[in-house]
């Protein structure tokens, strides 16, 4: 049986995540690019930081399992403080909504999971680790690779959830979701296909490797299920294409100063 082909890694570097957002005032990123191609207004604002970023706890679980997950249970211990105080009256655990566990929270010095986040965080993490697919694609690689380079005409840089070098592997990113019945249509309600597309692109210009991609989702809730999805030649191609023509039309508002909406023109509706 011949041996498999193993691409070399050295493109990818790592950083803390800090370093990594904070050079996105001058590098284009996947998630930036998703906004113009949303609403080209909604990207200069949010550039101009006259839009904060969300941090809810969907993201702080999100978060918890991707480096339970991918970078393992010595980084997530130095990376999450579990538990909280205790409410004298009952006995039990202030919910995390309440301002007891924000004020302790805020003492501790780094994100905190209440003990029933953390419970989640851990049932969604053993899920991934016993299915055969997820676990084969990140038996070997690199969690939170790093890759800057310029593509269509802008610097860019993306931060990838896992690069397995083995071929036929390849990009791996890991996404959360209330139910894997309803996934599919969330790769496309979500953009996940733009997202990697880029993460490819920026790969390709690197390394000069065309990786494969795949996504591993886990369910949020009961019966906390994993499934495993290879994103299509065709759907990487296209998006692709849609990403070159969005960061085309960025380029130009760069030059005119003007970033419309998406919604200057009358519209028609006609369906039922």
């Amino acid at each position: 049986m011949p041996e498999s082909v193993v691409i070399d890694l050295r493109f990818l570097h790592r950083e803390p995540a800090e370093m990594y957002h904070a050079r996105s005032r001058d590098h284009l990123s996947s998630h930036a690019l998703a906004d113009f191609r949303r609403c080209p207004l909604l990207f200069r604002r949010k550039e101009l930081g006259l839009i904060p970023e969300r941090d809810t706890d969907a993201y702080l679980v999100g978060r918890a399992a991707h480096v339970l997950v991918l970078e393992g249970r010595q980084r997530f211990e130095a990376e999450f403080a579990v538990g909280g105080p205790v409410n004298p009256k009952t006995g039990r655990p202030f919910g995390s909504g309440t301002k007891a566990f924000t004020e302790w929270a805020a003492k501790i010095g780094k994100p905190v999971l209440a003990d029933d986040q953390a419970a989640l965080v851990e049932q969604m993490a053993a899920s991934v680790r016993e299915h055969i697919f997820a676990r084969e694609l990140l038996a070997d690689g690199l969690a939170e690779g790093v890759v800057r380079c310029e593509c269509a005409g802008h610097a860019c840089q993306a931060r990838m959830d896992w690069v397995n070098p083995i071929e036929g592997r390849g990009i791996v990113d890991l996404k959360t979701c209330d139910r894997l019945d309803s996934f599919e249509f969330d790769i496309s309600a979500f953009g996940y296909v733009h997202q990697l597309a880029f993460y490819r692109a920026l790969v390709g210009i690197a390394s000069g490797e065309e990786l494969p991609v795949h996504i591993i989702a886990v369910e949020k809730r009961e019966p906390f299920r994993c499934g495993v999805w290879q994103l299509s030649e065709r759907v990487l191609g296209q998006a692709r294409r849609e990403n070159e023509q969005a960061m085309a039309e960025l380029a130009c508002c760069r030059a005119t100063g003007v970033w419309p909406t998406h919604f200057e023109s009358m519209r028609l509706f006609d369906r039922l």
